[in-house]
């Protein structure tokens, strides 16, 4: 039996070489699928014409695809991002009566002074009887001391405000100056006032001896404008004839750390002539306090306004 097993393999051997049985055995080679293009017939859904069209429409599905997507993207981004309101006017800010007053007022334009005053009492939007104020921006420097402009002056017409004054005086004077109109006089009576904090008055006048004795008490009077000075005539030997032409309409002025001087001339109650008045005099008063250093034009502009109501603007050269 073993012989004839190695007999069998011998014969095999021999059919089969080892050379011939290592060697792969070739392929065809096979053409690639996409290179082939298939015929296009002359007419049907084959045909040049239909295989154009089908390939824009194709085309155009995958254009609005990409805009939609686009388009989901801008809305996601816009979510993610803050809403921004459009910033209202002053004026869309105001209430609805200042808006239908302020109407009348033509905007930019500059009125001469008794026009601007018939507007501003007709474009008072208080019940009460309001305050007639007037701007005055002036072509100053308040840092220098030459040009720190002010002074106080009597209205003719007055002011329309029941001012109450203190007074700070002997007992003499202090007499006299209750007679005038003063609602307290005195030593005592007004130090007491102020260590009790009750400064509920407008205006305190002194006589010039007395003035070393408010010195301890400039911190606090001085904040509220309320310590005397010889510049603007609370400081004075003749106390009743300040409290009189306080009573009777005197106003101080001073230009602010921007040059503008704020003055109440008068109440809407008053009418346009007797406003006119007060505002004549005021101006007048306030160009003869001039500054030798400013060589240009003095007062730049003039506005005038009411308590809570729209401003009007005024020519400053007529």
């Amino acid at each position: 039996m073993a012989e004839k097993k190695s007999i069998k393999k011998k014969v095999a051997k021999k059919i089969m070489p080892e050379d011939e049985t290592k060697t792969p055995i070739e392929k065809p080679e096979l053409t690639e699928i996409s290179s082939v293009k298939p015929a296009i017939a002359k007419a049907g859904k084959r045909s040049a014409k239909e295989l154009k069209a089908a390939e824009e429409k194709a085309a155009k599905e995958i254009r609005k695809q990409t805009q939609a997507e686009a388009e989901a993207e801008a809305e996601e981004t816009d979510k993610t991002k803050p809403v921004i309101k459009k910033t209202r006017t002053k004026l869309e800010r105001r209430g609805k009566k200042y808006r239908q007053l302020a109407v009348q007022i033509e905007k930019g334009k500059i009125y001469n002074l008794l026009p601007a005053l018939e507007l501003v009492t007709k474009t008072s939007p208080t019940k009460f009887d309001a305050t007639v104020e007037m701007h005055i921006r002036l072509n100053v420097d308040p840092k220098h001391a030459d040009q720190n402009v002010r002074d106080s002056i009597g209205l003719p017409a007055g002011t329309g405000r029941n001012i109450r004054i203190v007074v700070f005086a002997e007992a003499d004077i202090a007499a006299a100056a209750k007679q005038a109109g003063a609602e307290i006089a005195g030593l005592d009576e007004v130090t007491d006032l102020i260590d009790k904090n009750k400064l509920d008055f407008d205006m305190l006048i002194s006589s010039p001896n007395l003035m070393s004795k408010l010195g301890k008490y400039a911190k606090v009077l001085g904040p509220r404008g309320l310590m005397p000075n010889p510049k603007s005539g609370t400081v004075t030997n003749d106390v009743a004839k300040a409290v009189s032409e306080a009573k009777a309409g005197r106003v101080e002025y001073r230009a602010d750390s921007a040059g503008i001087v704020h003055v109440g001339i008068g109440k809407v109650s008053f009418g346009p002539k007797k406003l006119q008045q007060n505002a004549e005099t005021l101006l007048t008063n306030i160009k003869s306090n001039r500054p030798a250093s400013v060589k240009t034009s003095f007062i730049r502009s003039i506005y005038l306004t009411t308590s809570m109501g729209p401003s009007v603007m005024v020519n400053p050269a007529e």
